[in-house]
């Protein structure tokens, strides 16, 4: 069985800064797009998705898949 904590996994304090980190948000990979400095995944429907570093904090994200 497991406890609340290993089902829901640890939130960094801040988003990577490195060129091609890969966070979780909303079930979604995001890939840091370092020229550019905004947050590239892909929406429910496929199409591409950027957003900026702020919006991910606000829509909260995780370094790993949650389920």
């Amino acid at each position: 069985m497991r406890t609340a904590m290993e089902t829901q996994p640890q939130q960094a304090e801040e988003l990577p800064t490195t060129p091609c980190s890969v966070v979780w948000s909303r079930g979604h990979a995001y890939v840091l797009e370092g020229f550019r400095a905004r947050w590239v995944g892909r929406d429910d429907r496929g199409r591409p998705h950027a957003i900026t570093g702020a919006e991910m904090q606000r829509q909260g994200w995780t370094l790993t898949r949650t389920v």
